[in-house]
């Protein structure tokens, strides 16, 4: 078997893990109405592990089977699927953040960007009310008289950042265990 039959096989088989990892947290997120997602913990590992086309791909690859199955909203939130594999890629490229002290900051730095992303969609597209459970709490602030616009945007930056440093720190192990494992692709 040549080097480049490997790194592909090796490159399948991670995407395969990482979309069927977002799967199974996207689906425990919706069954149990939390305020978190959990579809993006497979999107960080692959684009940690392998770059940004990994990591695209695993987000690209979940949003898709999701809304097909079981969560149809999921696939209007595609990009953000897209930006956070980008982020972290290059987060994880130019410093390697397995440390735990530094969790917060990645988390941080992953989420902003998915966050303008993913406020632009729920705001525009679903007038902020989506199947997540973070959409009771936009209905909550509505109600104490915030504008719409500024609710989303609350609640998508608090639950966006919670969701990506339970991410970040299901990765900080896991990068650990396989990053010596893994066979860069050329």
């Amino acid at each position: 078997m040549s080097t480049k039959k490997k790194i592909s096989l090796q490159f399948i088989i991670i995407i395969a893990m990482a979309a069927a990892l977002n799967i199974v947290g996207s689906n425990l997120a919706l069954l149990l109405k939390l305020p978190v997602y959990l579809d993006t913990i497979g999107t960080i590992l692959a684009a940690a592990l392998l770059g940004p086309l990994a990591g695209c791909f695993a987000g690209g690859v979940t949003s898709i089977i999701m809304g097909l199955t079981s969560d149809l909203i999921s696939l209007y939130y595609l990009p953000v699927q897209l930006v956070i594999g980008l982020g972290a890629s290059l987060l994880y490229h130019k410093w390697q953040p397995d440390k735990w002290k530094s969790l917060w900051l990645v988390a941080l730095l992953i989420s902003l960007p998915g966050t303008v992303v993913s406020t632009a969609i729920t705001y525009f597209l679903f007038h902020g009310i989506t199947s997540s459970g973070s959409s009771i709490i936009v209905q909550l602030l509505l109600g104490l008289g915030l504008n719409k616009a500024f609710a989303v945007f609350i609640v998508q930056l608090i639950t966006d950042y919670f969701d990506r440093l339970i991410g970040v720190s299901v990765v900080a192990v896991l990068y650990r265990i396989l990053k010596a494992k893994i066979v860069k692709p050329l």
